[in-house]
């Protein structure tokens, strides 16, 4: 598709027209020849947003499920799950965003007694864990479960089960969740580029991202992380990522292990990714880094807690950190009620690791946080929580450095952020206004229209 933006903001210079041929920019200037144009009003054109950590499958079923996040009592649980049931009858109902604030530690005897109708499943905030009533043990047959089934002294399930969601899945034997819907959202957002980070994907369900690709369901270019062996299809519908390790600090693995894991991703030419939301789990990763050896493009996903003491490993390893800065906003009065005072710092580090040069890249873990990248970039820089409430305000970030968390490669999601040049991928996000404007307030309401090689979202004018 060939066509000019013009009247556009282009680094900072007004007035410049931009024109695109074959998906590519292949002119900037001022009063370019007239063709088929859309006019940018002074807006800033920027690159496309890239999500460097996202669980595209579990964002779309979220759509499909009851909202836990904002619940804060018992009562208003059972209110939202009943609820949920009354929309849904006869069939699950399956509830997302859970934490123990709401109504303490949830097994089987108590979701019998929240939901004793109709199957039940409760994922928890971290997507760690799932809690399930009787009906829904029984139909997914847990009494001859894996090791992921939790069970009580009895034998029994507890209702419990950790890291189980292949089984589930395999159990459930539902239809993955349409995935349309999600690129477009992500697409009015201005996100161009997205990683997915599951540790689950296998080739069924990278064929089923690459399909998504193909029929554009979803738009965006694509990277996928997996735990085993994946290879790329020939048409490029996604690219592979690192393998992921997923850690756990109540299951911790042996450091030996860990080892032979970084050395068998090696042996697939792949870079290894390690969820670390914890300082065990950082202190265990940077010890096997530092006995396996690191490469380029190995990950610290999250970094969710990160003393002083190892941010000189963190650089010394040469390790990105892909972090979540919309955590700050929705979690952080939590963070503030439950954490120490004295470890507070150690929250969802910025501007520090920057300074010590740290490699630093920015996502949504979606759905365990918004998909909505401005979120996560208005985070960045204020540090606010939703109540308003300061939570590690030494961290932010320079407006301009916010921004350019979500606008790496995703090979190299730290490195030099894309830009608005001549011969680069018109992979692009128009904004309504200039950019020093728009990072004053950063919103997602900005986005005026999203291109992929040509539109594939265009706003209100």
């Amino acid at each position: 598709m060939n066509l000019t933006l013009r009247n556009v903001e282009v680094e900072g210079r007004d007035g410049l027209d931009v024109r695109i041929e074959g998906g590519r920019i292949v002119e900037i200037g001022a009063r370019l020849a007239r063709g088929d144009d859309i006019d940018g009003r002074g807006g800033a054109l920027i690159p496309g947003l890239a999500d460097h950590h996202i669980h595209l499958f579990a964002l779309a079923a979220r759509e499909a499920s009851v909202v836990l996040d904002d619940v804060r009592d018992a009562a208003t649980l059972v209110e939202r799950v009943r609820a949920g049931s009354w929309l849904r009858p006869g069939s699950w109902v399956r509830a997302t965003g859970y934490h123990e604030r709401m109504a303490g530690e949830l097994s089987r005897q108590e979701l019998d007694a929240l939901a004793p109708h109709f199957p039940l499943r409760i994922q928890h905030q971290t997507g760690a864990l799932w809690m399930l009533n009787s009906q829904a043990l029984a139909l997914v047959a847990a009494d001859d479960g894996p090791p992921c089934v939790e069970r009580g002294a009895d034998g029994g399930p507890t209702g419990r089960i950790w890291r189980g969601d292949a089984w589930l899945r395999e159990r459930l034997g539902a239809e993955p969740p349409p995935l349309r819907p999600i690129g477009a959202q992500l697409a009015r957002f201005g996100v161009t580029h997205l990683t997915d980070a599951s540790v689950t994907t296998d080739a069924a369900a990278a064929a089923r991202l690459a399909d998504a690709r193909r029929v554009m369901d979803l738009q965006q270019h694509l990277m996928l992380m997996s735990g085993e062996p994946l290879e790329a299809p020939d048409d490029g519908a996604f690219a592979v990522g690192p393998v992921k390790v997923l850690l756990d600090d109540h299951a911790l693995p042996d450091l030996d292990d860990f080892i032979a894991r970084i050395g068998q991703a090696r042996l697939w030419g792949r870079a290894v990714a390690v969820h670390c939301v914890t300082a065990g789990e950082l202190a265990l990763t940077l010890a096997a880094f530092g006995a396996a050896g690191a490469r380029t493009g190995d990950r610290i996903e999250h970094g969710g807690v990160i003393p002083t003491e190892a941010i000189s490993q963190l650089r010394a390893l040469g390790l990105i950190v892909v972090t979540q800065s919309a955590f700050v906003r929705e979690r952080g009065d939590r963070y503030l009620a439950e954490v120490d005072p004295a470890e507070q710092p150690d929250l969802y580090r910025h501007a520090s690791l920057k300074a010590e040069g740290v490699q630093l890249a920015g996502s949504s873990d979606a759905p365990y946080a918004t998909p909505d990248p401005w979120v996560g970039i208005a985070a960045a820089m204020d540090r606010f929580t939703l109540a308003g409430r300061s939570l590690g305000p030494f961290e932010g970030l320079r407006p301009h450095e916010a921004l350019g968390l979500y606008l790496g490669d995703l090979k190299d999601p730290a490195g030099p952020p894309r830009r608005v040049a001549e011969g680069a991928a018109a992979d692009l996000c128009l904004l309504r206004t200039p950019l020093a404007q728009a990072l004053r307030r950063p919103t997602s309401d900005l986005v005026r229209a999203t291109f992929i090689g040509g539109p594939v979202y265009l706003g209100p004018s």
